[in-house]
């Protein structure tokens, strides 16, 4: 949790749409707010007003995942909250299964198209086919090298991955329309500038109205947590908080009282503010990772104590271990730590 979260402001207080009902935060923009199964119980949706290729309706900003009770909040809001207009156009931030899952839902019950990076439509695709090399042993196999032993935890993991993402993302559309880093994006009476983050996901697309000073900032900026930064199995060399940090620079030029659209948690303003917040946070725990590290050599697994001090069922240790690596590989990257394999298999970092 942010414990400088007072140093951000909420417009409008503690106000939270109920499911299946919107909530309007400038004109034409509407906050939807759906349930998750997860610790993180809630994701954020946006609606908005849109006229696409002649046609009144709405354009709607992610999903939520599939499950018996989005579905439900998606035909209730259908019925009663889209003045009874369609859903011309889908855009979803990027893969993951909270942002996509009920993508296919939605463009095939109004034949709407898909609007999505390429990268994160690829990778969504993978995901929900898992292909070799994205499966149960694939991610068994990664967790072993990184410091979890064979156990109850391993064995949930492993099975988790095995029907996580198809399991909330049952239909992922077969065809999509690709937008790209600063394309200018119409939407009703908006226009929309695509910046592009990686870090969090492969591609991941923000929308800023520059004329309004609106931030649909998807995962790329929350402000009471710190988004997941992940080393996973399908890229395993990868240095996603590095990428991710600088990524965190292109919303510098946005100004200072733009209210930010966030996926999790409410809508505020003190972008700027948050943006150093997120640089000091890890600043601060790559600080304790190496420090750590400098005693001793350790492996991912023996970091999520010192970069989290707690403990996680199965669903959370996936990404603590992997956002343990994530700063492990920014350290080595930078040359401050060394990488070795042991006989057991399992990768060690030590002081460099």
């Amino acid at each position: 949790m942010n414990a400088l979260e007072h140093e951000l402001t909420y417009p409008f207080g503690d106000t939270l749409p109920k499911p299946a009902h919107r909530f309007e935060v400038a004109p034409g923009v509407w906050w939807l707010r759906m349930p998750l199964p997860f610790a993180l119980d809630h994701i954020n949706l946006w609606l908005l007003r849109d006229r696409f290729r002649g046609q009144d309706g709405w354009t709607v900003i992610d999903c939520g995942v599939s499950t018996d009770a989005t579905r439900g909040h998606w035909d209730t809001l259908i019925a009663n909250e889209l003045e009874g207009l369609p859903v011309v156009r889908v855009l979803c931030t990027h893969n993951h299964p909270d942002h996509v899952g009920l993508a296919g839902m939605l463009t095939e019950r109004f034949g709407a198209p898909l609007w999505m990076t390429v990268g994160e439509y690829a990778i969504g695709r993978i995901l929900s086919a898992t292909m070799p090399g994205q499966d149960p042993d694939a991610a068994y196999r990664h967790y072993l090298r990184h410091g979890l032993v064979d156990g109850p935890q391993l064995d949930t993991l492993r099975q988790r991955s095995r029907s996580h993402f198809p399991g909330l993302v049952p239909n992922m559309p077969h065809n999509f329309r690709r937008i790209g880093d600063h394309e200018r994006i119409t939407i009703g009476d908006r226009q929309w500038r695509v910046i592009i983050g990686t870090g969090h996901s492969p591609e991941h697309a923000a929308l800023m109205s520059d004329a309004d000073r609106l931030l649909i900032s998807g995962d790329m900026v929350l402000p009471r947590i710190s988004t997941n930064v992940s080393v996973f199995d399908l890229e395993p060399e990868a240095d996603p908080l590095t990428w991710y940090l600088d990524s965190l620079r292109r919303f510098e030029d946005c100004p200072e009282d733009t209210l930010v659209l966030p996926s999790h948690g409410r809508p505020f303003r003190g972008l700027h503010r948050r943006l150093a917040q997120l640089h000091e946070h890890h600043a601060e725990r790559l600080g304790a990772v190496a420090a750590a590290c400098n005693e001793r050599p350790r492996h991912a697994a023996e970091t999520v104590p010192i970069m989290f001090g707690r403990e996680f069922d199965a669903h959370q240790m996936m990404f603590a271990l992997g956002e343990s690596l994530a700063h492990l590989h920014a350290l080595w990257y930078r040359g401050e730590l060394t990488r070795t394999k042991g006989e057991d298999g399992v990768f060690r970092f030590a002081a460099a």
